[in-house]
């Protein structure tokens, strides 16, 4: 499939049938596995031997999708988590433990910050949050000695910053650390961060990819690319012997393209199990299966809805890197020059009351925790994915009070712009 054009790879890539075998994927709905001797167990322990043991571990299935997965996104080694928290937790706990340091952007998705401003920092992770505008010499300020890793989100919801991911990838390059990048809203139909500088790339695969509010679920695809050896007194964990499978190194053993994959399946789903199901894997491949051709309505029906909501008077202000006048068109210009995403976010003037009003005369849009799916929703970040978030915070990472988040779906997009009109006509 490597040399597939993307269209292909998201029908027919991660799975080729032999002779008589399935033409879909099959489901292995199994927790265990079954050997002729302790021996064949022993080596898929030692991690001497490819195969399956239990699925809290790994799946048949649910490798076949990662592969697409990896495929798309042009890595060396892929993982599915059970939510895309999962795998941005599994992504930097990889290689971040007690004692150090991360670098992100503060415009990341509201639980993301959360994880790591919260729970993370309970588990003895610091992070530093940088704006995604800052000049490379900023950047370079928030590094310590002990920072492991820098994140940031390709498109970030709902702020829609774009990251400008060779710079970041610079600044990480220059410290000695990966850079790891969400791309779950354009996903790899649009844009492959791997390409411009990215080390490792994740996915809440519950969006997009499955694109039809069916199964939630995670992606890690690893580029394959970092030379972990290299600065092996940052990253022990790979580069020193794992006591708990008979001293293997994991970047000696399995290589750059091999290492990281490895140890995040080996230890911590080992350890965690935040397995994705089976069944759940299925649903997201159907989905990967058709992503190609939905991603681009969703972008032709965002791009139909930004202009108009531009040009209305009840309307403060629009984010959206499609139109000319957005802050972010020229970076999107560069990285996503095929189309950004589905989510337009806008300010309804009056502000919190007036974006309430908004919201409850909509008919199409839904008020949906939801984004990127087949049917049109919407949100008020400030009121549930960001509420745990100060004012300042809020403020600081682009999502204000009166900020309407709303994913465009692939409905006909004059019916979704007459919604919105009569929903902001009903603001007195």
């Amino acid at each position: 499939m490597k040399d597939y054009k993307i269209n292909t790879k998201c029908v027919q890539g991660g799975y080729t049938p032999g002779n008589g075998e399935p033409r879909q994927i099959p489901i292995i709905q199994s927790t265990t596995f079954k050997y002729a001797t302790s021996e064949d167990m022993g080596r898929l322990f030692d991690l001497e031997a490819e195969g399956y043991f239990y699925t809290r571990l790994q799946n048949p299935t649910n490798d076949m999708v990662a592969n697409k997965i990896c495929e798309l996104e042009g890595g060396s080694a892929a993982m599915l988590t059970s939510s895309g928290q999962a795998a941005n937790f599994y992504a930097v706990f990889n290689i971040a433990t007690c004692g150090d340091h991360v670098v992100a952007s503060n415009s990341i998705y509201g639980g993301t910050y959360n994880l790591f401003a919260v729970t993370m920092k309970k588990m003895g992770i610091d992070f530093t949050f940088v704006s995604p505008d800052a000049s490379e010499e900023e950047l370079s300020a928030a590094f310590r000695p002990n920072t492991k890793a820098m994140f940031g989100e390709t498109i970030a919801n709902p702020a829609l910053t774009v990251l400008d991911i060779e710079k970041f990838a610079r600044v990480a390059h220059a410290h000695g650390v990966p850079l790891i990048v969400d791309n779950t809203f354009p996903t790899p139909v649009n844009c492959r961060p791997i390409e411009w500088g990215a080390d490792i790339v994740t996915h809440s695969t519950t969006k997009y990819m499955d694109g039809h509010a069916a199964g939630v679920g995670g992606c890690i695809v690893d580029g394959g690319k970092f030379d972990w050896m290299k600065y092996a007194d940052k990253f022990p964990g790979l580069c020193t012997p794992d006591d708990s499978y008979h001293g293997i190194t994991y970047a000696e053993k399995f290589g750059m393209g091999g290492a990281y994959i490895t140890k995040a399946t080996a230890q911590l789903m080992r350890d965690f199990g935040s397995i994705q199901s089976p069944q759940n894997a299925f649903l997201l491949n159907l989905g990967l299966e058709s992503l190609h051709v939905r991603v681009k309505r969703h972008c032709e029906n965002a791009m139909a809805v930004a202009s108009f909501l531009q040009k209305h008077d009840k309307v403060s202000y629009v984010n959206y890197c499609g139109l000319e006048t957005d802050k972010y068109h020229a970076l999107a210009e560069k990285y996503l020059p095929d189309g950004s995403c589905g989510v337009v976010s806008f300010g309804v003037k009056g502000g919190r009351k007036a974006a309430e009003t908004f919201m409850k005369n909509l008919k199409l849009g839904a008020i949906e925790t939801h984004v990127a799916d087949a049917r049109t929703c919407c949100l008020h970040p400030a009121s549930a994915t960001h509420r745990q978030m100060t004012d300042e915070e809020l403020e600081a990472c682009g999502v204000y009070p009166d900020l309407v988040r709303y994913s465009c779906g692939i409905e006909d997009a004059e019916d979704l712009i007459a919604d919105l009109a009569q929903a902001l006509d009903s603001i007195s």
